[in-house]
């Protein structure tokens, strides 16, 4: 008796229905399209040959064995490092800077700030194009250097330069969101706060420092996940600008397992791979909300 009228009361009341229903559809795509092909990636990485006469077969932790004692694997690990690192922090440093410098009353601001999320905008296989153009051997960047006297670099071909490209176009793409993100928290912020530092003889480094940070502290998060997010999944401007290349010293972790899964058609590596790639972003994102739920 006390069983079905708990069920009746909890379940079968008018709100948990409607909010279930208004739930369902959301709830069935996000099953469909994101829970399971992440539970199917899993189960892709204990097996093998899946084009295969046979079909799929298990094969354990193998492939995650083969993972660990990969050299090419391991270099693609650095350099997705290398690549997050010194993308993720301009990504930030700057657009917070600009959005600063923006958010006052200036001449043309309303025109900046257009310019400025442009890019954000712009096709990242476009962008990559351009780019590719750029930096090629008889391309703008090494006419500009050669006209002031500067040995032309070969940017796309060498082991050294390549992945600064990359690095600079992705800062570039994500220049303009972030920018934008950060002047809606600036929004938020009270003008009284900086009238009371004022009053209290603040300078204006004092004013960024104990109000404009502290009160950016739930949007440099959010920006920071998200950019850190768009850069560990980068592929296009890998794909469309060096192919990996060149000696795999541009080869990201995304770009590496399209190569295992439609290059080689060895889609329980490739698989194994997008896990170790999902794990590890889960928990930088995890480290990064606990880092700045506990200051």
């Amino acid at each position: 008796m006390k069983t079905s009228y708990f069920f009746s009361n909890r379940f079968l009341d008018s709100d948990t229905v409607a909010a279930w229903l208004f739930l369902a559809p959301a709830m069935i795509f996000l099953g469909i399209f994101v829970l399971w092909p992440i539970a199917y990636l899993f189960y892709l990485s204990f097996t093998t040959d899946i084009f295969t006469s046979r079909g799929i077969h298990w094969v354990g932790l193998k492939n995650y064995w083969r993972l660990l004692f990969t050299s090419d694997f391991w270099q693609v690990i650095f350099n997705t490092i290398y690549f997050t690192v010194a993308t993720v922090i301009p990504s930030l440093v700057i657009p917070l800077g600009l959005a600063v410098l923006l958010n006052r009353a200036l001449i043309l601001t309303q025109l900046l700030r257009s310019a400025y999320f442009l890019p954000s905008i712009i096709s990242m296989v476009a962008a990559g194009l351009g780019f590719r153009w750029l930096f090629q051997n008889n391309g703008p960047i090494n006419q500009l250097l050669d006209a002031i006297g500067i040995e032309p670099i070969p940017w796309l071909s060498s082991t050294v330069w390549a992945m600064p490209v990359l690095i600079i176009l992705s800062i570039w793409k994500q220049l303009g969101f972030n920018m934008v993100v950060f002047l809606a928290g600036l929004q938020t912020i009270p003008a009284s706060r900086y009238e009371a530092a004022e009053l209290d003889g603040a300078n204006a480094w004092q004013k960024f420092w104990y109000i404009t940070l502290p009160g950016l502290q739930s949007t440099i998060i959010f920006a920071f996940v998200t950019t850190m997010i768009f850069t560990l999944r980068s592929f296009e401007q890998v794909y469309v600008i060096t192919g990996g290349g060149p000696l795999n010293s541009t080869n990201l972790l995304v770009y590496y397992i399209y190569q295992e899964a439609f290059g080689q058609f060895d889609f329980g590596y490739a698989a194994a791979a997008a896990t170790v790639l999902l794990a590890v972003t889960l928990v930088l994102v995890y480290l990064q909300l606990q880092t700045w739920r506990t200051e």
